[in-house]
């Protein structure tokens, strides 16, 4: 048997644990009534790009969805800018409480590692919600080029060394990215990159025959390719689309190319778990609903909520990865 001082300290050692034990309980009962109570008021989605486009599209249908089952209003706010920095630094800064959230598409992971001061950092200052959709993007050129398939292309491009323009919505962007991996596993290539600010003025200039091709969103150059405006060459995701059945991926000749857009939900590191999982469940529960599927699956858009919020923070690491990889390999700097 110990002497009356060690008993004394034995049990001061268990008083303190089990009083621990209490502290651990109430935080986990806190912050399950967090996300129970939660939201008691409306809820924010901040996209940086401008209105009309597939991100704002995708996140209004969404806000229209949890606005009726969250039973309190869920708002979009657009705030574009250069590289999307405004309203992701504006995210990055906000309270991590669940009632201001970040639109992203695939760009958030690509822009720290072409700019060094983008005041954001993807994998540190926020967590995963939900992923929201896939977009496939489609690579198509004017009519005139005289090529009708990858294999044809990449022969005129290798043949034909400076003469090609190659159209994208700037810097570091979707379709910047998508000619980069593309030279990556074809390549090299000798092309003039012709930067625009954004991928309308991009499209408009292959439509008028000043730029030769880009890759673009299948969504707003699929009506183009069918009036016979634009020649399709291939899709840039993983797998063919249900709306254009016969046309073939990129992958299909460079095995491994995959540059699909991924657009998702972020928060504020720090946001409580709990409110994650909630807007996680009532995300998927939005993007499941036929009529919001069928509406966006006729513009090629794919809804695909994550399983959980962990499964698209690791996604976006992921991400993160593979582009900073892509940009010191190709040497993509700011303008």
């Amino acid at each position: 048997m110990g002497s009356g001082a060690d008993i004394r300290l034995r049990e001061a050692t268990v008083k303190r644990f089990i009083a621990m034990l209490a502290v651990m309980a109430m935080a986990v009962t806190a912050g399950s009534a967090a996300a129970q109570d939660f939201p008691k008021k409306m809820i924010t989605l901040i996209v940086p790009q401008a209105a009309g486009g597939n991100l704002d599209l995708v996140a209004r249908g969404l806000a229209q969805s949890l606005t009726a089952s969250l039973k309190q209003q869920v708002l979009v706010d657009n705030r574009p800018s250069s590289s999307s920095l405004v309203g992701t630094q504006l995210v990055a800064r906000a309270a991590p409480d669940g009632y201001t959230l970040l639109v992203m598409a695939s760009t958030f992971a690509v822009v720290p590692a072409i700019l060094p001061n983008a005041g954001y950092n993807p994998t540190k200052d926020f967590v995963g919600v939900s992923q929201t959709c896939w977009l496939p993007l489609i690579l198509v050129t004017h009519p005139s080029l005289p090529v009708k398939s990858v294999p044809e292309l990449i022969a005129y491009a290798k043949a034909h060394p400076g003469k090609l323009n190659v159209a994208n919505s700037g810097t570091g962007g979707t379709g910047h990215i998508a000619w980069e991996l593309f030279n990556q596993h074809a390549g090299p290539f000798n092309v003039v990159q012709i930067p625009y600010k954004g991928s309308a003025p991009a499209l408009i200039d292959v439509l008028g025959g000043q730029a030769d091709l880009t890759f673009d969103t299948f969504s707003t150059s699929i009506q183009h390719v069918k009036a016979g405006k634009l020649r399709a060459l291939a899709l840039a995701g993983p797998k063919r689309s249900p709306i254009f059945p016969d046309l073939p991926t990129v992958a299909e000749f460079l095995p491994g190319y995959d540059a699909a857009i991924f657009n998702g939900i972020v928060a504020p590191t720090g946001t409580p778990k709990d409110v994650l999982l909630k807007l996680n469940r009532e995300i998927a529960k939005a993007l499941q609903q036929p009529e919001l599927k069928n509406k966006f699956a006729a513009q090629g858009v794919e809804l695909m909520p994550s399983e959980s919020p962990e499964q698209f923070t690791e996604l976006i690491r992921k991400a993160v990865e593979r582009f900073a990889k892509l940009v010191k390999d190709a040497n993509i700097q700011a303008e």
